[in-house]
């Protein structure tokens, strides 16, 4: 959990195809991340590699340099915009007590996990954020049994605090995908009736003014916040074209490049509506440098959810 207005410091690398100004695009992007999350970026690092170190994903020396300044800084939270192993995350966590070392992925899931508001985005989000722990466990996270129920949670025989922590994670991700099949079930039911309607789903870069579009459209109050990921549960409103032509219009989670793969499975159902739509309405937004970018984003997002094929 980021606290508000914690200090960050952002950590960004140029290896392979990555040149400069594309990583210094991603920093921004990481900053409007973190910012939305509540932290306050005082610094932004970038190294270039010839190949990532399996240990700290920069070099050691680079890392010890950069917790110092970190220390300089009075900064509690370090950000790679890449994702780091769980072997690099345990590393650092040996390396440094009182900072918090984090990637874009573990980011987002803070995020989403602040504005999820219904059970469903709720449940969603906590199993993604189960998932992304489960094989990055380390003390920073010892004493889940306090969360999960303290009797018949403690350590059986030779059974360490962190092999407990596993077990109780994958009891907790079991019931929460067993929630989510029958989330699922209601909302078959709910498509099963809209059936013969033509369905028209609105898909864009987080922030791209998809909810203002949706307003615009349906007339309906919808929540527009000039922020990331400010909607994850899908809105559906009627909207009447002419006199003949009705449509039902979704307005799904937006899109964000590198979208942790935890949070897209466990959102598949949130997203069923765009693989369930008869067309699929792109959203971008022109007066940004990198709507090409963003264009590419949301292929790709589609294409993983099955649904690059729709007109």
């Amino acid at each position: 959990k980021i606290n508000k207005k914690e200090k960050a410091l952002l950590i960004g690398v140029i290896y392979e195809k990555l040149d400069e100004s594309l990583v210094e695009e991603h920093l921004k992007e990481l900053e409007l991340l973190a910012e939305t999350a509540g932290a306050k970026v005082v610094g932004k690092v970038t190294q270039k590699l010839s190949r990532i170190n399996p240990a700290y994903f920069i070099g050691s020396g680079k890392a010890e340099e950069i917790i110092k300044q970190a220390e300089e800084l009075s900064v509690s939270l370090i950000i790679f915009d890449d994702d780091l192993s769980p072997a690099q995350i345990k590393n650092y966590s040996n390396l440094v007590k009182n900072i918090k070392v984090i990637d874009r992925s573990a980011l987002i899931l803070d995020i989403f996990s602040q504005h999820a508001k219904t059970k469903e985005a709720k449940t969603q989000v906590e199993l993604a954020q189960l998932e992304y722990m489960l094989p990055r466990l380390t003390r920073a996270w010892t004493h889940l049994e306090r969360q999960m129920g303290g009797i018949g949670a403690r350590a059986g025989a030779g059974e360490t605090q962190i092999e407990v922590d596993r077990r109780l994670l994958r009891t907790k991700i079991s019931k929460l995908k067993k929630e989510l099949t029958k989330i699922d079930k209601e909302r078959e039911t709910q498509s099963k009736n809209r059936l013969n309607e033509f369905k028209v789903a609105l898909v864009g870069y987080t922030n791209a003014g998809k909810s203002t579009l949706m307003k615009t459209m349906s007339g309906a109050d919808v929540l527009i916040k000039n922020q990331l990921f400010a909607t994850l549960d899908t809105t559906i409103r009627t909207v009447k074209l002419d006199n003949s032509h009705t449509i039902l219009l979704s307005d799904t989670v937006g899109f964000v490049r590198k979208l942790p793969h935890h949070l897209v499975a466990s959102f598949k159902s949130t997203l069923k509506e765009v693989v369930d739509a008869d067309l699929i309405l792109i959203m971008l937004d022109a007066s940004s440098n990198e709507v090409l970018d963003h264009f590419n984003t949301i292929i790709e997002v589609l294409k993983d959810l099955g649904a690059e094929r729709h007109p």
